[in-house]
């Protein structure tokens, strides 16, 4: 009985960890579309996600509109965001260091989640989960209906940004700008223009990762902070620029704070992806899938 009691708990953290775990990934996943065209460290790319789950929250509880539009609708705007930061503070400057940039993006972050205070206050707020929140029963373990709807979307996620960076022109050319901005230039890519795609592109990722968190965790104006942190660990965990590192290296950070929290105390669960962050910056910098780079 005990052994079954201690296996029914391991399989709850794992089930309860891919389940955040999916969450770190897609912010992990924004880092590095933005650091792949721009080689900026992003760190509003939390905000977004928190942007994303209170916009979801207006649009569907304030203006009543329904749950598919107001999720489509969600992503629209905080790609245009994501487009804003890039048009008003990152593009006007004139060859900008990448400390300066990093700068702006911490600026951001601030400005936006003071504009979210401002405009939705201190109160927490839900939503309501997809589809009803009987729960499922593997093994003894509960999966709430919310938690696959989360790693669905994940995956979906995945694989739509594969195909988009393996079969569309304009996938193509943000990877050769990631590749080699100068050579993709002289071939006739537009770079500034890749750099505002991956902005939209990479809030929009975020938006997402708001909308389908909210109905299990609730959002506040500033949960983005501790989902950028956590989020920047799965990217240099995988590997910076990795964006498959990334995806695995959100699962391993999620499984590892689910089982912190759940065998040791949830105190510490914060902490374990700074933990996980400074081991791989001091043993090995270039993460599970990272390339070293000679500059």
């Amino acid at each position: 009985m005990l052994k079954l009691t201690i296996f029914t708990q391991i399989l709850q953290y794992i089930f309860t960890g891919l389940t955040i775990g999916s969450i770190f990934a897609m912010v992990g996943l924004g880092f590095n579309i933005i650091y792949n065209a721009t080689d900026i460290i992003n760190f509003a790319q939390g905000e977004f996600v928190m942007i994303g789950g209170m916009v979801m929250i207006s649009l569907t509880k304030g203006l009543s509109i329904p749950m598919i539009p107001g999720f489509f609708l969600t992503i629209i705007i905080v790609g245009i965001v994501g487009i804003l930061l890039e048009r008003l503070a990152i593009n006007p400057l004139s060859k900008p260091s990448i400390i300066t940039l990093i700068i702006i993006t911490i600026g951001a972050s601030i400005v936006f989640k003071g504009m979210a205070m401002l405009i939705w206050g201190k109160d927490t707020f839900i939503l309501p989960a997809f589809t009803g929140e009987t729960p499922i029963i593997v093994g003894g373990a509960v999966i709430i209906p919310q938690s696959l709807w989360v790693l669905g979307i994940t995956l979906l996620v995945v694989i739509g940004l594969a195909i988009f960076f393996e079969k569309t022109l304009l996938g193509k050319a943000m990877r050769a700008c990631a590749t080699n901005r100068k050579a993709a230039s002289l071939m006739g890519i537009n770079v500034k223009r890749m750099v505002m795609f991956s902005f939209a592109l990479s809030a929009a990722i975020g938006a997402v990762a708001g909308v389908i968190i909210t109905p299990i965790s609730l959002m506040e104006y500033q949960r983005g902070t501790m989902l950028a942190i956590k989020g920047f660990a799965a990217a240099i965990l995988g590997g910076l620029g990795s964006g498959a590192g990334a995806v695995i290296a959100g699962f391993i950070i999620g499984v590892m704070e689910s089982m912190g929290a759940g065998f040791i105390s949830s105190g510490y669960k914060d902490a374990i992806a700074l933990v996980v962050l400074l081991l791989v910056l001091f043993l090995k910098p270039t993460g599970l899938m990272g390339r070293s780079e000679l500059r």
